[in-house]
């Protein structure tokens, strides 16, 4: 009998799996198709060799500000789709070696459950003693007439061996966020429609105007409160029938499909007892565990932001919960990050999901355009915003837009989980020329004593 066994290969359940080893336990991991799962092979990792392509192609189309002239001759993207393949290879290869050597059994095949204490794998019933269910998302695709001919997913937009000349993106989450950024770089007229009232509709107000902003001096078209009714062939592609506002007919050539939903079917959940949220997620307490007992869920099949160093840091609390121990995981310290140009970077509770759980706030916002190394190097787009507790000073969320941002909000989460003041992070040093500087300076602003602002 293993004393766990982990359903899914991905940063979560590969995570998972050799925290349980390194605990003294005895893991099985079973997984259907690649280790790494949809980050390392078909999202987080492959995205970001894309989005490096069209950071450096906007780099370089800023080189005459530093006296540099360039001339980009062509966007290989052959050599796009064959270094991300080498990367998300290398990953794989190095997570395959390192399950070998903590001595976690890899299992091939799909995996159902039995009971609380049984897993079948296409035949083979493998005992363990405790369960995690770590099987990640998968594309939700919108059913409309139409529409699977003219579509591309986000697996297909990976794979492109030329750019689309226009593309709809359907949806204006995160994902889609980051894709119309990229495109729209090399060379596509994009067209970012989203049903909700504004895009990034889950994040801090400020964060989604400044984003929509950026996105529409780089060319994007951002149109938010339309509905897609119907896709209908066209001589050029195809034609997008909107309503909302008002009513829309748009051609494009593609129409980019990139919403995920838990992937918690054909796992045998129901005979089990698992409860399951009408969205497919699987709910789970604070301490990761399903609503049987010895069962554990992780990751994106849980829903919520559907982030991979969430589904990582969610695998630890389990793994070492599964094994004994009994620790809560910290939901309100998954940082979210979003690689458009500028990034996005944040952790916490909005400036209005603080004012509706009642605290009386106090907002600091420092804006990149007076950041001495934000002028220096011509990325003065954005700001550092904190969300404050008004008598104590508890941080309650940093939102950053700008350069590093993803880096940047590692601060935040830091600051956050030591349960560090407005006031103490106020009067805490900096390296002088850097962006982190920004957050110091947010910090005074949320104490009403920024050194860099006019008085308020």
């Amino acid at each position: 009998m293993y004393d766990l066994v982990v359903i899914g290969g991905g940063p979560g359940g590969y995570a998972a799996a050799i925290r349980a080893s390194q605990l003294g336990g005895q893991v099985a991991l079973v997984e259907a198709a690649e280790i790494g799962g949809t980050c390392v092979n078909r999202g987080c990792i492959p995205s970001k060799v894309w989005q490096r392509t069209a950071y450096l192609l906007h780099q370089l189309r800023q080189a005459h500000e530093f006296g540099i002239q360039a001339e980009v001759q062509a966007v290989d993207l052959q050599a796009i789709v064959a270094r991300k393949n080498g990367v998300a290879g290398d990953i794989r290869m190095g997570m395959e070696g390192l399950l070998g050597s903590n001595r976690v059994e890899i299992v091939r095949g799909r995996a159902v459950l039995q009971n609380a204490q049984e897993v079948d794998v296409e035949g083979t019933v493998l005992a363990a003693r405790k369960i995690m269910i770590a099987t990640g998302s998968c594309l939700d695709i919108l059913d409309l007439p139409g529409l699977e001919e003219a579509a591309l997913t986000t697996n297909q937009i990976l794979e492109l061996d030329r750019v689309p000349s226009s593309l709809l993106v359907w949806g204006g989450d995160h994902i889609q966020v980051e894709i119309a950024s990229t495109l729209s770089v090399l060379g596509c007229k994009v067209h970012l429609i989203s049903p909700q009232p504004r895009i990034l509709p889950h994040e801090d107000h400020d964060t989604s105007q400044r984003i929509a902003q950026a996105l529409r001096e780089a060319g994007v078209e951002v149109l938010s409160r339309y509905t897609l009714e119907a896709v209908r062939p066209s001589a050029n592609g195809c034609e997008a029938l909107l309503t909302g506002p008002d009513e829309r007919r748009l051609e494009v050539e593609k129409v980019l499909l990139a919403a995920r939903k838990p992937n918690s079917a054909h796992l045998g959940l129901d005979q089990v007892g698992v409860k399951v949220d009408p969205d497919g997620a699987i709910a789970v307490n604070e301490r990761l565990e399903t609503s049987v007992p010895g069962i554990y869920a992780i990751g994106d099949v849980t829903g919520g932001w559907m982030l991979s160093h969430a589904a990582s840091s969610m695998a630890v609390t389990a793994a070492e919960n599964a094994m004994g121990q009994a620790r809560k995981f910290p939901f309100n310290l998954i940082p979210r990050g979003i690689w458009t140009i500028p990034e996005v970077g944040a952790v916490g509770l909005s400036e209005e999901e603080a004012e509706n759980k009642g605290f009386d706030v106090e907002v600091g916002d420092f804006p990149y355009a007076i950041n001495g190394l934000a002028m220096a190097r011509n990325a003065m787009s954005g700001a550092v915003k904190i969300v404050s507790e008004a008598q104590y000073g508890e941080i309650l969320g940093v939102h950053i837009v700008g350069a590093n941002a993803t880096d940047l909000v590692g601060e935040a989460v830091l600051a956050m989980q030591l349960e560090c003041t407005a006031k103490a992070l106020a009067h805490s040093i900096r390296v002088h020329p850097t962006f982190s500087e920004a957050v110091v300076d947010a910090g005074r602003d949320a104490m009403q004593w920024a050194l860099y602002l006019p008085p308020r």
